[in-house]
C-alpha cells in the first residue's frame, strides 16, 4: 500500500470555498490519505459544510491564525507525508500521486513544493493574472527555489516535527517564506515541482488585486529588511517584479518633472525604460499570452506595468516605514 498522506488545511471563515477544496481531496485518485482541517474559530457556515465529508475536524479555542492552525493539524495527523494546502484551492487529481512520487524519490531531506494552475478556478481578470505571475513565479526556478509555499507543501512529517513547524508568533501572509529559510539552514533541500498543481479560488476584482498585492509587499519588505534579502530573487518576489516597480517610479519621476518644468527633455527617457522593462519581464509576458491569448496578455501586461506596481511600491515604502518605526520604538 502506498505512504499515508495527511492532507492539512486550516479554515477560517472559508464557507465559499472549503467544501470545493474538500470535494476535490476525496476525488482524488491516490488511496491512501486521511484529511485533517483544522478551524480557526470561524464565524460562518465552515463547520457545517466540513462535518458533511469523512475528515478530522480540530477546532481552535481562540483565533490563532494559520500558522497555528497548520502546527495542530500536524499533531493531530498519522501520516507519513504531510501535504500542506489552502481552504481556497482545489487540489489536482493527480496531485497526491505526484507528492508521494516526489517523496519516494527525495527521501525526508527533500521539501517538495507545488503552485497554482495558471488558470484560476475563477474566470476573472484579476484572478487570472494573479494565478499566471504566481505560476510563473515559482516555477522559475525548480531545483533551488528560495521558498516552498503552503498551498502546496509535501514535507515528511518526521522531518516537520524535528523543525518545529512554523512560526506562530509572526508576521502575516509569509509565513512559509520564513518556515522555508529555517529548515533550508538546517539542511533540508527545497524543490518544486510544476506538476504538482493546486487551482485556487481567488474572486478578484480590481480593488482586491490591488489591495492583497499592497499587503503583501509591505509584509514581506519587513521580512526582507530583516532577513537582509531584500535584492534576492524570491518566488513571486522576483527580480523581474522589482525591476517592474523601479521602472515606474522611475518613469513616474520624469513624467512629475516634466510636468512642473516642462522641459521635453524629460520625457526622452520614458520610452527606453519601459522597453527595458518589457524585455527582463518578457517571460512573464508570455506566460500571460501561453494562458489565455493575446486579449489576456495584452491588457495583463497594461495592468502589471502601469498598475500593478503601484500597489506593490508603496506596500514596500510602508514595509520600510514600518520597520524602521518599530526600531525606534524599540520593538
Amino acid at each position: 500500500m502506498s505512504d499515508l498522506i495527511s492532507i492539512i488545511i486550516p479554515n477560517y471563515n472559508g464557507e465559499y470555498s472549503i467544501g470545493k477544496c474538500l470535494e476535490a481531496v476525496f476525488s482524488s485518485g491516490y488511496d491512501n490519505f486521511e484529511v485533517i482541517v483544522v478551524d480557526d474559530c470561524s464565524a460562518d457556515n465552515s463547520i457545517e459544510i466540513i462535518k458533511r465529508f469523512p475528515c478530522k475536524l480540530v477546532s481552535l479555542k481562540e483565533r490563532s491564525g494559520a500558522s497555528k492552525a497548520r502546527n495542530a493539524g500536524a499533531r493531530n495527523s498519522n501520516g507519513k507525508l504531510l501535504f500542506f494546502i489552502d481552504s481556497d484551492c482545489i487540489v489536482k487529481e493527480e496531485a497526491l500521486s505526484i507528492a508521494s512520487a516526489a517523496y519516494a524519490a527525495n527521501g525526508p531531506d527533500v521539501v517538495v513544493g507545488g503552485t497554482y494552475t495558471p488558470m484560476s478556478y475563477d474566470k476573472r481578470f484579476f484572478s487570472i493574472f494573479q494565478s499566471v505571475f504566481i505560476n510563473y513565479s515559482e516555477t522559475k526556478n525548480l531545483e533551488n527555489p528560495d521558498y516552498i509555499a503552503t498551498h502546496a507543501m509535501a514535507i515528511d512529517a518526521e522531518t516537520f516535527r524535528k523543525s518545529g513547524g512554523f512560526p506562530e508568533v509572526f508576521m502575516p501572509i509569509i509565513e512559509d517564506v520564513e518556515y522555508s529559510h529555517r529548515i533550508r539552514r538546517a539542511g533540508y533541500k527545497l524543490i518544486m515541482n510544476p506538476d504538482l498543481l493546486v487551482q485556487h479560488i481567488f474572486n478578484y476584482s480590481f480593488s482586491r488585486s490591488m489591495q492583497n498585492a499592497f499587503k503583501k509587499s509591505k509584509f514581506w519588505t519587513i521580512y526582507s529588511i530583516n532577513n537582509k534579502d531584500l535584492l534576492v530573487d524570491s518566488g513571486t518576489a522576483s527580480v523581474e517584479l522589482k525591476v517592474n516597480v523601479l521602472s515606474f517610479f522611475l518613469n513616474l519621476l520624469f513624467l512629475l518633472l516634466w510636468i512642473f518644468t516642462q522641459n521635453s527633455l524629460l520625457l526622452y527617457p520614458i520610452p527606453l525604460i519601459f522597453a527595458v522593462n518589457i524585455f527582463i519581464n518578457r517571460r512573464l509576458i508570455g506566460a500571460f499570452y501561453e494562458t489565455k491569448g493575446l486579449f489576456f496578455a495584452f491588457p495583463a501586461t497594461l495592468y502589471y506595468t502601469l498598475l500593478y506596481p503601484l500597489a506593490v511600491g508603496t506596500g514596500g515604502i510602508a514595509g520600510v516605514m514600518k520597520h524602521y518605526l518599530s526600531k525606534k520604538k524599540g520593538f
